[in-house]
């Protein structure tokens, strides 16, 4: 049986909810799952960032004996610093060629060969 952690989806129409689960690969998004491991809140809270809450002993766990995270599971497991950072590769048009330049998972920006953002090197030359 392959383990996922995926998210399944939660409240209204137009204000989703979402629980992270692990749950068997061949069961249906909002169907059976093994275990509820955490939320998240894509809609911004009274403070204007997203909530999202982990229950890291169990996440850990259940990557150790092999659970696959999901696309969007792997992006929250790499904002709450569990996972590394997943490849990004930026893509120039739609349906156009990718661009291979590295990319900073936490700005977005183009990487250059010195480690600084494609942003930082402009705002030094101005100056």
């Amino acid at each position: 049986m392959a383990v996922r952690l995926r998210l399944a989806r939660f409240g209204c129409k137009n204000r989703p909810f979402y629980r992270v689960m692990a749950a068997n690969s061949r069961s249906p998004r909002d169907g059976k799952h093994l275990e509820v491991l955490g939320y998240y809140n894509p809609l911004p809270g009274q403070d204007g960032g997203k909530r999202m809450g982990l229950n890291f002993d169990r996440v850990k766990y259940w990557l150790s004996v092999g659970a696959q995270p999901s696309e969007p599971v792997q992006r929250i497991l790499f904002r709450a610093g569990l996972l590394p950072p997943p490849p990004m590769v930026a893509m120039g048009r739609k349906g156009g060629p990718r661009d291979t330049r590295a990319v900073d998972p936490m700005s977005g920006k183009f990487v250059t060969a010195g480690g600084t953002s494609t942003a930082d090197v402009a705002k030094d030359h101005k100056e």
